[in-house]
């Protein structure tokens, strides 16, 4: 398939529907519960952060859960000082709730002090006081 623009973002779409899936560091996700706690990938693939927002922002006005819901109503929060928002949707029988958010994949950041806090030190990992990405030496 080929890709195409999708005019509310000015974003690039691949043929699946997923933007440029795992091309880009940054990610578009909800979280929200539906029997258990999940997170599903929105957009990924995303080159900025600049990108990663306007794609939120979009989808913020824009995003269907994969629950059959027939949306009557939508009300958009914004976290404050935070690059988040709360989606409510009111449908005829339910009200459904989710955070949308954006996240960068941290060993890849272009700032050399987020990605040098995930590197391994001597074989040791430092304390970690941000999120671990590698893959475990037993694999």
């Amino acid at each position: 398939m080929a890709d195409t623009l999708a005019p509310a973002t000015g974003l690039w779409l691949t043929g699946s529907g997923v933007e440029g899936e795992w091309m880009g560091n940054w990610v578009v996700i909800a979280e929200y519960y539906s029997d258990i706690y999940r997170t599903e990938f929105i957009h990924r693939g995303l080159e900025t952060k600049d990108q990663a927002l306007r794609a939120l922002r979009a989808a913020a006005h824009t995003y269907v859960p994969s629950k059959n819901i027939v949306e009557k109503r939508r009300r958009v929060y914004r976290f404050a000082g935070q690059e988040a928002y709360l989606v409510v949707i009111k449908g005829k029988l339910s009200e459904w709730e989710c955070t949308l958010r954006i996240a960068e994949l941290v060993s890849d950041s272009i700032d050399p002090a987020v990605a040098e806090r995930v590197q391994l030190n001597d074989g040791a990992a430092e304390v970690a006081d941000m999120p671990q990405d590698r893959i475990p030496p037993s694999y």
